[in-house]
């Protein structure tokens, strides 16, 4: 067996400080580096030239949105994209000689970052009751197989179907048919972890869970951004063009962040000249570093200021036509405002009322304003809460269905909001589900199934026999990890179809398998052609993805083959699976007449840059809520309670890693090099607790059911705000308690976790 690879220590990170540029020559250097080292000169070209291009293949990275077809460059992708497609395209394989070499006790040992740079899943593989290693498996055998323990369940519902935001249309819509077809509503997805809590707020306040912008809409007409909770020099480093092209055009930026981040300040474009060799474009005017969790509270100290201003000199402020045409519940919730107490909005923002008050003349000065928000604000107790406040605050002065205006929930993963849109969720509306019916010539459950934390206490509790997910990694992205990971383990079988070998494969239950399916830069050749793929964006812009490199493997299959295929196995042939499988246009007929919006879907998204689905509220101002109005709501400022020696931790991502996928162990704009397992820390607070900058810690987080612990983190000096840390994400899952989740959403509270620090014993590797 070959040797393992030494572990960096935790004392080998270094730490030079924040950077306050983004992108530049750095960015072209590092993204080319990458590529070539995973992809070689040749096919490096042939998949960077087709990213993001209307003849080409969508990035498998982030959901941020594409110009329109006449305004793309050569070059449509950021680092993290060409690190994505690199990741995905790599020449590196994983196959049966692989996991003849290495059992699965052994892999437990290594970390993600190694297990996913080992290369693709070349082959299906088994691992039988009892073995130490896994086995390969026709497909053939692994799909009778999974058909078999399916229809021994004694009730459906002891099966899960979890799904990635990766995942096509196609696959999306035909996976929770299946499950349907089963008979089960246990369709949990990345959603429930992320932009739940949006969904909840935008749907109850204006009647649809999106957001309402375009990307034209930042680049053409706002005249005031507002970014919240949302890092997007990391997270959605596209996005960081359009912010410039706003700014050119004279529109103002403001940040709200605990952290500083690079993304806000300088950016050197480097798809210009003067990006490239000039002083780059400073993003943001002005920075709040709110304090975690502190959203609600800076939220509702704009909305008092307003209204305060409003009273003072009434009809220069509030936009009453729209209130009281479009609106319902102004009056309780002015009254709420005017009721608020400054200094309990300063203790719990974080920021003094000066610049609260300053923030609002910047809204005051701007016709049309737009809030962007990420999982910064998704992943805390009061999210939905907070999210109903930011629409309260655009609803005050009209902003809301016209152009350069509205809410931004900016998605992560690739087609997260499209996977919801063809059906992955589990609280579907009847009126979906009678579509179904109706199209397919069999009753669906009505029931509600279960989300991902309502699907790891199930598993716990051995009310779960069969789990299949379809993409993701699911034991590092969800919270609690012993008990996440012990839940996987108590299954009879566990199903991943996926490209990479991740951490969720080895946690696996009494029997596994692991189905490698092609990915999105690859050919997907049918029996009627060679068929595309759809995702939705997060400005709800539908397009096409055309693979064009040769199969990774001659073992690989499509991720709706493979749901064909299994549904074949399962029910013959009696909704047309083979069908769908030969031809992916049936599919997308199937779709027209179940999923709102996507009539004539297959001559639409054929179009160059393919359709925008409606959104009520933006399209005429119409809000499809009980009321048929926009709802202001009442929102009390909260705020965790921490007990003195305490902190509040919230999760980042590095500037080298993807959700759960890490590219590599630096964090170039927080200036970490070598390792992940840091934990950021104001310097008075080092002072208070008798830390230095470099000591080594352990993080203890407070839960009413106990405590857990995350060891061996190096303690890095950093400008959080008082009382705050953070940390990346996953490792910090571990600290999140399964019973942590957000009111209503019931996303896990990742973002504002209680913990105290302690001296470490020592010796944790990164």
């Amino acid at each position: 067996m070959a040797e393992k690879p030494i572990k960096p220590s935790v004392s080998d990170v270094t730490s030079s400080g924040p950077e306050k540029a983004s992108v530049g020559i750095h960015g072209i250097t590092e993204s080319a580096r990458y590529s070539m080292a995973e992809m070689g000169p040749k096919r490096s070209l042939q998949t960077l030239l087709k990213v993001n291009h209307v003849d080409g293949f969508d990035c498998p990275s982030c959901a941020w949105g594409d110009p329109d077809p006449d305004h793309r460059k050569i070059a449509e992708f950021c680092e993290n994209g060409a690190k994505a497609v690199a990741w995905e395209a790599t020449r590196k394989r994983v196959d049966a000689a692989f996991f003849a070499e290495h059992s699965v006790a052994d892999l437990r040992e290594r970390d993600g970052h190694w297990l996913e740079s080992q290369g693709r899943l070349a082959q299906p593989m088994h691992l039988a009751p009892g073995a130490t290693h896994y086995a390969p498996i026709s497909w053939e055998d692994a799909l009778a197989l999974t058909a078999d323990r399916l229809l021994g369940l004694a009730d459906p519902n002891r099966a899960v179907f979890y799904t990635s935001g990766r995942t096509s249309n196609e696959a999306a819509f035909l996976y929770q048919l299946l499950a349907r077809r089963l008979g089960t509503n246990n369709l949990p997805d990345c959603s429930n972890m992320c932009h739940e809590s949006s969904g909840e707020a935008l749907s109850a306040t204006i009647g649809v869970g999106k957001g309402l912008i375009t990307i034209s809409d930042i680049t053409d007409y706002a005249d005031l951004i507002i970014i919240v909770g949302q890092n997007p020099g990391t997270c959605h480093p596209r996005m960081l063009s359009a912010l410039e092209q706003a700014k050119r055009r004279g529109a103002r930026i403001v940040a709200v962040n605990p952290l500083p981040e690079a993304g806000f300040g300088r950016y050197h474009n480097p798809q210009t000249a003067r990006g490239l060799v000039g002083p780059g474009t400073q993003l943001a005017d002005r920075w709040l570093p709110v304090r975690i969790n502190g959203d609600l509270a800076l939220f509702a100290g704009l909305n008092r200021t307003l209204v305060d201003r409003e009273d003072s000199q009434p009809g220069s402020v509030l936009d009453h036509h729209f209130i009281d045409r479009y609106c319902d519940g102004f009056e309780a919730a002015a009254t709420a405002w005017r009721a608020l107490d400054w200094s309990q909005i300063e203790t719990m923002a974080g920021l003094p009322r000066r610049l609260i008050e300053d923030c609002a003349a910047d809204v005051l000065a701007a016709d049309s304003v737009i809030v962007c928000w990420a999982m910064g604000l998704t992943q805390h107790r009061n999210a939905v809460a907070t999210i109903r406040e930011i629409v309260n605050f655009l609803l005050l002065r009209g902003n809301i269905g016209r152009p350069g205006a509205g809410p931004a929930p900016i998605r992560g993963h690739s087609n997260v909001q499209g996977d919801r849109s063809m059906g992955i969720w589990e609280r579907m509306p009847q009126p979906f589900l009678d579509r179904i019916r109706d199209e397919f010539g069999f009753d669906p459950p009505r029931a509600h199934g279960l989300d991902t934390v309502g699907s790891i206490k199930a598993m716990r509790d051995g009310e779960v026999d069969v789990f299949m997910g379809l993409g993701g990694n699911f034991a590092a992205a969800t919270p609690d990890t012993q008990v996440t990971e012990t839940a996987l383990a108590n299954c009879a079988l566990t199903v991943h179809v996926a490209t990479k070998l991740n951490r969720s494969h080895l946690c696996h239950g009494t029997e596994a398998l692991l189905l490698p399916c092609l990915g999105r830069t690859e050919r997907d050749r049918q029996v009627s052609g060679e068929q595309f793929v759809t995702v939705e964006d997060t400005m709800a812009m539908v397009h096409s993805s055309h693979g064009r490199l040769l199969p990774g493997s001659p073992h690989l299959r499509s991720e709706v083959a493979i749901i064909a295929d299994l549904g074949h196995a399962l029910f013959g042939d009696d909704l047309g699976w083979r069908g769908m499988r030969d031809d992916y246009a049936v599919i997308r007929r199937h779709i027209e007449h179940v999923c709102p919006g996507f009539h004539a879907y297959e001559e639409r998204v054929r179009q160059p840059g393919g359709f925008m689905l409606p959104r009520a509220p933006r399209d005429s101002r119409t809000f499809p809520t009980s009321t048929g109005k926009a709802q202001f709501t009442v929102n009390p400022p909260t705020a965790p309670e921490v007990p003195p020696g305490h902190l509040l931790l919230t999760t980042v991502r590095s500037h080298d890693q993807f959700n759960t996928t890490v590219y590599g162990l630096d964090d170039r704009y927080r200036g970490i090099k070598g390792g992940r397992r840091v934990v950021f820390l104001n310097r008075k607070d080092l002072r208070d607790l008798h830390l230095h900058d470099g000591d080594l810690v352990d993080l203890i987080s407070v839960n009413p059911d106990g405590e857990r612990r995350a060891p061996g983190f190096r303690a890095v000096r950093y400008p959080t705000p008082r009382g705050c840390a953070a940390a990346y994400y996953p490792e910090t899952n571990v600290l999140v308690a399964l019973d942590s989740t957000a009111d209503t959403s019931n996303t896990p509270v990742t973002k504002s976790i209680v913990i105290r620090i302690e001296p470490s014993g020592g010796g944790a590797s990164v």
